[in-house]
């Protein structure tokens, strides 16, 4: 059996599993300290039923390392060293940041010779006097955490390993991220992604050892895993080195519910919450991925995530203008308290929806003597905000079914436009935490290559090589990984035969329980 947690900005979600079949689920408010939530969470699982000596893996889903980098906390100063130059002399690492994350991760940039070409070419050798005089630097100023980023590096990552193996000869306790590790082949956004982890490293060993420890107090010994942001799991060892794999992991784990809980692989999601409504698309079981620059707290990064829409409309959005604007403004986790059916003064859109008769949730007799064009135009508003969404985000033309999860999806019409079918299977509410349960491992590869000098058969077989190492490491079972996706992009202004090209895979979970968090 399996355990799946989500913990989101209002609710922290959690399921047992057995096989495919829901033994117990728990929904419940997020507390301050996300530990709490999470042993709260267990407590309850275990009074209903749960055994937790069956317990095979716990599967997590957390926004923890998301809310660090928007609310500019828990972040530790980083070195960012790049290797680019004489190339980029003018664009400077922390280009374009808002100045508080700047400032948080402080002012050690370093930039130095080194780095290659697209085409295998040297752009610059590098140099030792260089190094040694940014290794003096560090010293002197005791800083213990770097970010190294070199010139397409994901192409040939010998200067970034080289640099990094000489700092750690020098600084013992260096602490490093190298970006080819992380991000994809763009520079500057790959060495953003890159000092964004770096930054949190020391956030995520203290969030993954209180998870542990949460577990332990139940007498949960097994593999414990952390969700990815392209659906995928990884270990918590693995968590510890790369944290910013896990932004935006929330909307992952509910597309990959959605996807088990109706068995469709191809499918518009909507995730309705208590402030907004995240939608999304499944591509063969998977969320479709942003082929666009994401910015994580106003840092362009180049992180794989999942391509969502985030549309302010939840369950607590406020209701104004006669019931013509509803949202974006939520009163959120207090919706329990502030709408008018629990007892509030505020009207929401969940007030709206049981005032028509759509919905038993609270006191329907609160909003009993709203006036019927306040609850007519309130629906139709409800409706046109949720279709201009799902018309925004659909791949072409043709209908496709639309999925309805989360504990707002009481909103939703039953009948929509551009949908050919509307599902709300049951256990939606907790489709977040079923997708963490159920998720799989994945890893992912980049490389331009150039199919005149290497066939295509052999430049693929180098790409999943990549990738299934990459699995591996994240904790998946060599003998199940499978490919599922494979990208090649022409690249017109290169060399003739020159593609960029991408594979992803993902394997079982390899599971050794008794191997969990010790005691």
């Amino acid at each position: 059996m399996r355990i799946g947690i989500d913990v989101g900005g209002t609710h922290t979600d959690a399921v047992v599993l057995d096989g495919d079949q829901v033994v117990v689920a728990h929904k419940a408010l997020t507390t301050a300290d996300v530990a709490t939530g999470i042993r709260n969470a267990l407590a309850f699982l275990s009074d209903n039923g749960a055994d937790m000596a069956a317990i095979d893996a716990v599967m997590i889903g957390t926004t923890q390392f998301t809310n660090a980098v928007i609310e500019r906390r828990e972040l530790s100063p980083v070195a960012a060293i790049r290797l680019g130059l004489p190339s980029g002399r003018g664009m400077v690492p922390k280009l374009g940041w808002p100045d508080d994350i700047s400032t948080a991760l402080g002012d050690r940039d370093y930039m130095i010779h080194g780095g290659y070409l697209y085409d295998g070419q040297k752009l610059s050798d590098v140099d030792d006097e260089e190094i040694d005089r940014v290794i003096s630097d560090l010293k002197s100023r005791s800083v213990r955490t770097a970010a190294i980023t070199s010139a397409f590096s994901p192409l040939n990552a010998e200067p970034e390993k080289y640099v990094a193996q000489r700092l750690r000869a020098a600084i013992p306790d260096m602490v490093v991220t190298l970006s080819h590790r992380i991000g994809r082949v763009g520079l500057l956004e790959r060495e953003n992604a890159a000092l964004l982890n770096t930054a949190l490293l020391a956030f995520a060993d203290r969030v993954v050892r209180a998870f542990e420890d949460a577990l332990l107090d139940f007498g949960i010994r097994c593999p414990v895993f952390i969700s990815q942001n392209d659906g995928t799991l990884m270990a918590a060892d693995f968590v510890r080195e790369f944290p910013a794999l896990t932004f935006s992991s929330g909307p992952t784990n509910s597309l990959r519910g959605a996807a088990r809980l109706t068995g469709l692989e191809e499918a518009i999601v909507v995730d309705i919450g208590g402030t907004t409504s995240d939608i999304g698309v499944l591509k063969g079981g998977f969320p479709r991925e942003s082929n666009m620059v994401v910015e994580v707290g106003g840092v362009r990064t180049n992180f794989r995530m999942p391509d969502i829409q985030a549309i302010g409309l939840g369950g607590g959005s406020l209701v104004s203008d006669n019931g013509k604007m509803i949202g974006p403004q939520s009163v959120g986790h207090r919706l329990v308290t502030e709408a008018l059916i629990f007892g509030g003064e505020t009207l929401t859109a969940t007030d709206i929806v049981v005032a028509a008769g759509l919905a038993d949730v609270g006191d329907a007799s609160a909003v009993s003597d709203l006036p019927d064009d306040l609850i007519a135009n309130g629906l139709a508003t409800i409706r046109q905000i949720l279709e201009d969404g799902i018309r925004s985000m659909k791949p072409n033309s043709d209908p496709l079914p639309v999925i309805l999860v989360g504990g707002g999806a009481i909103l939703a019409p039953q009948e929509l436009s551009h949908a050919s079918q509307i599902h709300t299977p049951e256990h939606s509410g907790v489709a977040n935490a079923i997708g963490a349960a159920i998720a799989m491992i994945g890893g992912e590869a980049e490389r331009f290559v150039n199919y005149t000098d290497t066939p295509r058969d052999a430049a693929l077989a180098n790409v999943t090589k990549a990738a299934e190492s990459l699995a591996v490491a994240a904790g998946a079972d060599h003998t199940s990984i499978r490919t599922t996706e494979i990208e090649e992009t022409p690249i017109p202004y290169m060399d003739k035969g020159a593609t960029r090209l991408r594979v992803k895979v993902v394997g079982e979970v390899a599971q050794l329980k008794g191997n969990g968090p010790e005691t």
